[in-house]
């Protein structure tokens, strides 16, 4: 999976998931575009990239301004004649409530932040991809919303993540005469930070009592997934080796949602 003179650009790079797809993408070969929500989280990924030898380029972004991506690219434009890779994966877990409780504004920000943001940063990435003689994009889903609805209160959350799914098939038709393939990782429990950014208000009551045999995880029993092995899949959907591959989710769970769907 060489991505050796090849450009990528990592949405919320600055921990987890996408901390571990930039370096990922770094380590075989391509110069990468570290985009976080504050330029000392895209700093850090950026200096981790550049001490084990790689290239890397920080930059702080509000996902859900249009005006922000923009600006982005403007300045991606001035360093990279194109743009090879591209993982939409920055969102927010947002607030979990009742429906009858989930304000407009919670529900809005998380939509903003997940899917509007993921359009956002497609949409300015398009004269930068098709400039590229073949691209990819991977879109950072969730098993929520795709094939697990057991998570009470996540409506809104499980609402975004569903919609970048559609999203990234819809796009996979109309991209696919550029020759940009697009495809939607989904993973299940990993050890990541995103949960700690979590609001669960009135929840506990919404869930059915269900019970589960020993350990949630066939794969593992009780283990979650590492962001390593996500990244892992990530870079396999964004190199030549996947090709043939567009318009397509691959859950990452070890069988969980599979369980607990």
């Amino acid at each position: 999976m060489d991505l050796q003179h090849r450009t990528a650009l990592v949405t919320g790079a600055g921990s987890g998931i996408g901390r571990a797809a930039a370096f990922r993408l770094a380590q075989r070969g391509a110069a990468v575009a570290v985009v976080a929500h504050d330029l000392e989280s895209a700093t850090e990924t950026s200096e981790l990239i550049i001490a084990a030898g790689g290239e890397a380029r920080p930059y702080a972004v509000e996902m859900a301004d249009p005006e922000s991506i923009a600006t982005l690219y403007e300045d991606v434009a001035d360093r990279f004649d194109a743009l090879d890779v591209l993982v939409a994966n920055a969102g927010i877990n947002g607030v979990w409530a009742p429906i009858s409780e989930l304000t407009v504004e919670e529900w809005t920000t998380t939509l903003a932040v997940n899917l509007t943001g993921t359009f956002l940063t497609v949409k300015y990435a398009m004269p930068l991809l098709r400039a590229a003689d073949r691209s990819s994009i991977v879109i950072t889903s969730s098993v929520n919303g795709t094939r697990t609805f057991s998570n009470s209160g996540a409506s809104a959350y499980s609402s975004s993540k569903a919609g970048q799914v559609a999203f990234a098939k819809m796009a996979a038709v109309e991209l696919a005469r550029d020759r940009i393939r697009v495809n939607v990782v989904c993973p299940g429990q990993i050890d990541t930070e995103i949960g700690d950014n979590t609001k669960h208000r009135h929840t506990h009551d919404l869930r059915i009592p269900v019970e589960f045999p020993s350990g949630r995880i066939p794969l593992t029993g009780e283990v979650p997934g590492t962001s390593d092995q996500v990244a892992e899949l990530i870079c396999f959907l964004a190199s030549d080796a996947a090709s043939h591959i567009t318009g397509t989710e691959v859950w990452i769970d070890g069988a969980e949602s599979l369980l607990v769907g």
